[in-house]
């Protein structure tokens, strides 16, 4: 997986690209946490993420936690069917 991220005041986007599933969603994990302590919104972009696992799942909701706001963008089709089935798109910020 490719995690680029663009910081701009208190907000970070986070452009994931891949796969984030077991072996990769800590990679998720150390980029929020290698963050500046002033970033409290965050932007995951998930315009070319192909796979979510339960991992994967699971680190969103740890992000979710640890941030006044989150937002997940540009969802495919079949990651909704995921978050549709998990109930994860009646809690997060999907746009």
């Amino acid at each position: 997986m490719t995690i680029q991220t663009t910081v701009n005041g208190n907000s970070a986007e986070i452009a994931l690209e891949g796969w984030l599933d077991t072996q990769t969603s800590p990679e998720l994990g150390t980029a929020v946490d290698e963050l500046d302590s002033s970033v409290t919104d965050i932007v995951l972009d998930f315009k070319k993420l192909d796979y979510i696992s339960s991992a994967g799942l699971r680190q969103i909701v740890v992000i979710y936690k640890k941030v006044r706001s989150l937002i997940i963008r540009n969802v495919t089709p079949e990651i909704m069917e995921i978050f549709r089935m998990t109930g994860f798109d009646k809690r997060l910020n999907i746009q």
